[in-house]
């Protein structure tokens, strides 16, 4: 599923990637990854290194003890949980500190380790599934930013995200999902992540998975993460999408449990 193309022509800006992040990613591209590399280059960027050990020390990851540095944090937990924190301070940091906008990154951050810890127990691509949950409403910021004056009282009111959506496209011909699918576009990331953040809403609404196994993937673990962070049956939800995606449905729902259960989702 591409990227719009009528967002062409629409007044509507996406902010550039910033330089650090696409130096963070020609090193994830590598086949043997430099942890200390990474850490370093995330480093460079003083803001964004504090940033992230802010994130770290939260409650959301559960270490023992106070974290001081970016290498000593990607020991801890991984260098794609750290990479994935890295893009998700930048993303955050390249909009307006709205505080209409602090309820969005704070399910991002859960979603994407819901997506990411799910993927690695489910054999599939973790830094795609996480990054994926990340930007999942990051068109929401979009919209803030480029209609301050209108769009917090339209997300405020919205009781859920397909009539946010409807709202959207009536007022600015377009809607988050789909200009969040032109920010991870734009932003280099993968394509299954492109598709799963543009058709998230249509698959709630009971639209098939791609028929493209990587892609279906990733939906798939969209879908389950939506499922375990608005408490809904995440056994439903496993038996929808596991045939579709190739998942075995009893490790499915083991590694749901699981993931739910180490972030408190349970």
């Amino acid at each position: 599923m591409p990227v719009d193309p009528g967002l062409r022509r629409l007044d509507i800006d996406l902010p550039a990637q910033p330089g650090a992040l696409a130096r963070l990613s020609h090193l994830l591209a590598a086949d043997a990854v430099d942890l200390a590399a990474a850490s370093a280059l995330i480093e460079t960027d003083m803001a964004l290194a504090a940033a992230v050990l802010r994130a770290v020390n939260s409650s959301l990851y559960g270490l023992q003890g106070r974290v001081r540095s970016v290498l000593q944090a990607a020991q801890f937990l991984g260098l794609r949980e750290i990479a994935a924190i890295t893009y998700e301070m930048a993303l955050r940091a390249v909009f307006p500190p709205e505080p209409v906008l602090a309820p969005v990154w704070d399910r991002a951050a859960r979603r994407g380790l819901l997506m990411g810890r799910l993927a690695q127990r489910l054999g599939v691509d973790g830094w795609i599934a996480h990054s994926a949950g990340l930007f999942m409403e990051c068109g929401k910021a979009v919209l803030v930013k480029h209609a301050p004056g209108r769009y917090p009282a339209m997300l405020g009111a919205a009781r859920s995200d397909p009539e946010l959506a409807a709202l959207e496209r009536n007022a600015f011909g377009v809607s988050h999902e789909v200009l969040g699918a032109a920010l991870v576009d734009t932003w280099g990331l993968a394509p299954a992540a492109v598709v799963a953040v543009r058709s998230q809403l249509a698959l709630r609404a009971g639209a098939p998975l791609s028929a493209e196994l990587a892609v279906a993937r990733v939906q798939a673990l969209a879908m389950l993460a939506h499922a375990v962070m608005a408490g809904e049956d995440a056994a439903a939800a496993v038996e929808r999408v596991a045939e579709a995606a190739l998942l075995d449905a009893a490790l499915a729902i083991r590694a749901v449990d699981a993931v739910r259960g180490s972030l408190g989702d349970g």
